[in-house]
């Protein structure tokens, strides 16, 4: 990272800057482009790896592009402030960010499927005892990423 000064390193602040945030942008290798997409998700910790969870339509890019290659880029950021300035120059942006790699797969099971919903619930709506049918978790897809590797920085 250029900016060491800016890094973060401390593992329980990155975590609560993941938790902050309120939109993940997924990027996928789409031959030879990117596609990157905002989506809602969920985070959590297992045997000291991050995961994140998010859901989608069962059918679209995404879906096609996770089954043609698992590798994606992950982008979240907030705590965003202008500074304002006397001359252009001196302005200055405030910003939490993450930034990673990682390996997407689709869920199948439906038990990991309601876990993500309750992760993806818990995050927005700071609850974890929500009930969901089969039918419920059965009329989407569930996004798993494993996060391979990932920075942290902030500015204040």
């Amino acid at each position: 990272m250029r900016r060491a000064d800016r890094e973060v390193k401390d593992e329980k602040r990155v975590d609560e800057i993941i938790r902050a945030c309120d939109c993940c942008r997924l990027g996928f290798i789409d031959g030879d482009s990117t596609y990157i997409v905002p989506l809602n998700f969920g985070f959590t910790k297992e045997d000291g790896k991050r995961v994140f969870y998010f859901h989608s339509a069962r059918e679209g890019k995404k879906i096609e592009l996770i089954k043609a290659n698992s590798i994606v880029g992950f982008e979240l950021d907030t705590n965003h402030a202008l500074h304002a300035g006397e001359k252009a120059c001196d302005y200055s942006f405030s910003f939490s960010s993450v930034i990673g790699k990682g390996m997407a797969f689709l869920v199948n099971d439906v038990d990991e499927k309601k876990k993500a919903f309750q992760c993806i619930m818990n995050h927005y709506a700071g609850n974890k005892d929500w009930q969901f049918t089969d039918a419920d978790v059965g009329r989407v897809a569930i996004i798993r990423m494993e996060v391979i590797e990932l920075s942290c920085k902030e500015h204040k």
